[in-house]
């Protein structure tokens, strides 16, 4: 199985195989000043021209599809923060904070804040999609559930959502004229299904991926 920096990309079918990299979270993210694993990260891309081949399209809409599949990783470690605990997976104002901070950044870059917040409402509600599922799978069978010792840092947990969003930001902003072009929205299919099998993602995470890509074509 495929791993996001020591942390399984898809659900284990114990939660405690899932957090068995999850004890070690807040060392891999505090301790790594990087980007995620060179081998499954494709390297930041410059900014396209207004008319690109459809091949540097579809590389920068797999590059996207990729990071939201990345950020997607952390939504175990997210569920199993808050299971059991006073914190709600519909978090109002971290949202807002998150929002806030992405526009702020797509304005630093020159890039359409309202399209960058559009895209990310979408990453945190395939977020959340995945965080309800878990944790409904956690309430039918306690057994799997992760005990407090387990759970994961959220404060941790939420610099490496935030590191990735930095990243997810640049590729916005990079990817205008291949998000805009009419093939897009087919080559973001190909895209979700490449990341798919590239990273083995399961049902659950496949269906959140195509949650988080819904709105990365413009129109």
């Amino acid at each position: 199985m495929p791993t996001f920096r020591g942390i399984a990309v898809r659900p284990a079918s114990s939660a405690r195989r899932l957090l068995a990299a999850g004890a070690v979270a807040a060392a891999l993210l505090a301790g790594s000043g990087g980007g995620v694993a060179d081998a499954a990260s494709p390297a930041p891309q410059p900014a396209v021209s207004s008319s690109v081949p459809a091949g540097a399209s579809y590389a920068r809409l797999h590059w996207l599809a990729d990071l939201a599949a990345q950020r997607l990783a952390t939504a175990d470690l997210v569920a199993a923060a808050k299971y059991g605990t006073d914190s709600p997976i519909d978090d109002p104002a971290r949202e807002k904070q998150v929002l806030d901070d992405v526009a702020r950044q797509a304005r630093e870059l020159g890039a359409d804040p309202e399209a960058t917040v559009r895209i990310f409402r979408d990453q945190i509600e395939a977020n959340k999609m995945v965080q309800r599922e878990l944790h409904r799978r956690w309430d039918a069978d306690p057994s799997q559930a992760p005990t407090p010792e387990e759970r994961p840092d959220l404060a941790e947990v939420r610099k490496e959502i935030n590191r990735v969003n930095g990243e997810l930001v640049r590729g916005i902003a990079a990817s205008s004229a291949a998000r805009t072009a009419p093939s897009c929205r087919g080559l973001v299919v190909a895209a979700g299904v490449r990341v798919r099998s590239e990273r083995q993602l399961d049902e659950l995470h496949a269906m959140a991926l195509g949650r988080a890509l819904r709105s990365v074509c413009a129109g």
